[in-house]
């Protein structure tokens, strides 16, 4: 059960802000941001409210202008894949709700930035960077997973001949972030259904239109909103059509490179707060006349633990770095970010719960929850097994 999460035992470092991966103006966002981040108390016992509220401040202290271009209300002239790491990276390092909504503010809203016609940018993004709008991103379904072209909800022409035409969505989303509480879904449906990945498009679908059913809550390990979308005889406008007809596998895969590298930079924050949490516990813990941070058993691990963060960061800050400098598609880089950060986030926040003995385990304290938290990041927007095969398809085609 999440409640306020606990204080921080110290502040993250932003000793990598003197990488040259970074630039002035993400040295200035993470100075206003970190501590923002450790001021902020929300109770998080109910995640859905806590996340409209993480959605609100989110909007007024201008962090989400970071999820849209400038020339609609952004902080940046286009999104940023450094600033959008260094966002997510200190947001989980203290809540990882917190970095949950902000992350789906981006991800919900992407397709719109990189696709959408000037009156759809015009619509939503001003929405989205004031936190008065909630986006969501709606790919997954029961049978359509990491196979996206298995996708079975349809959107279907109606009156193909008439320059108003509409289009009849039928089928079924899950495993939908921000479900339930979006005021709009970005969905990717069939519009030829025999084409595969090359037969779908992407449309934009407000939360009130008739035919869509977003009260189906789906409950996880670590709560967050999540739900299942039925689509039933759901119509919408030729104008929600996103991008091309037909080209919304290429966008969706175009929005998911842009924030992969952010997914590597949660699970790098959460990494980096269990690595606190270790140290400062072996700090303090006395047995057999000593600290736990006296044996050389715990500074061996915590030296593993350290060496698993950084190794993570590199790859994390170096994937945003690819994309931001215009590196061509950066599909593997972000891969190999986004496997490595996770999995080793997992292994560290393991091994700081084991360092904490029984405390490790009990509800409330830190670890516990980094342990229920870090564990659906190695399976959204691409799990591991996923990752391994775009790194190794990647090598040998070249």
């Amino acid at each position: 059960m999440h409640v306020a999460t606990p204080p921080a035992p110290c502040p993250p470092s932003t000793a990598h802000l003197a990488l040259p991966f970074f630039d002035d103006a993400h040295r200035a966002l993470a100075k206003g941001l970190v501590p923002w981040a450790a001021a902020q108390e929300v109770d998080e016992t109910d995640d859905r409210a806590a996340c409209r509220d993480w959605v609100q401040r989110l909007g007024a202290g201008g962090w989400l202008r970071y999820c849209v271009p400038a020339a609609h209300g952004g902080a940046l002239p286009a999104l940023d894949s450094r600033a959008l790491v260094l966002l997510r990276e200190t947001l989980a390092y203290h809540s990882p709700l917190a970095d949950f909504a902000f992350a789906m503010q981006g991800l919900g809203s992407g397709a719109i930035t990189l696709a959408g016609s000037p009156a759809q940018q015009a619509h939503y993004l001003q929405g989205v960077a004031h936190g008065e709008l909630i986006a969501a991103f709606a790919l997954s379904e029961p049978e359509a997973g990491s196979d996206v072209g298995a996708m079975q909800t349809i959107a279907s022409s109606v009156d193909p001949a008439s320059a108003a035409g509409t289009f009849c969505l039928n089928g079924t989303k899950t495993w939908i972030s921000n479900g339930g509480i979006a005021d709009f879904y970005c969905v990717f449906a069939k519009t030829d259904p025999a084409g595969g990945t090359r037969g779908i498009s992407a449309f934009i679908v407000d939360a009130n239109t008739p035919g869509l059913d977003a009260s189906r809550h789906i409950h996880v390990m670590a709560p967050h909103p999540l739900a299942t979308l039925q689509f039933t005889d759901c119509t919408v406008p030729a104008s929600a059509l996103l991008g091309e007809l037909h080209g919304g596998f290429k966008l969706a895969m175009r929005t998911l490179d842009i924030f992969r590298a952010s997914v590597a930079a949660a699970a790098l924050g959460m990494a980096r707060r269990a690595l606190a949490e270790a140290v400062h516990h072996a700090r303090q813990r006395r047995m057999f006349g000593q600290t736990l941070a006296d044996f050389q058993l715990t500074q061996a691990k915590i030296g593993e633990m350290a060496a698993l963060v950084d190794s993570a960061a590199l790859l994390t800050y170096r994937a945003a770095w690819l994309r931001d400098t215009g590196q061509a598609r950066v599909t593997a880089e972000a891969a190999m970010a986004k496997m490595t950060a996770t999995e080793n986030a997992q292994r560290v926040i393991d091994m700081a719960l084991q360092l904490h003995g029984g405390r490790g385990v009990e509800v409330g304290s830190k670890v516990e929850s980094l342990y229920r938290d870090i564990r659906s990041l190695r399976i959204y927007e691409g799990a591991t097994e996923v990752q391994q095969l775009i790194i190794g398809k990647s090598l040998l085609q070249e």
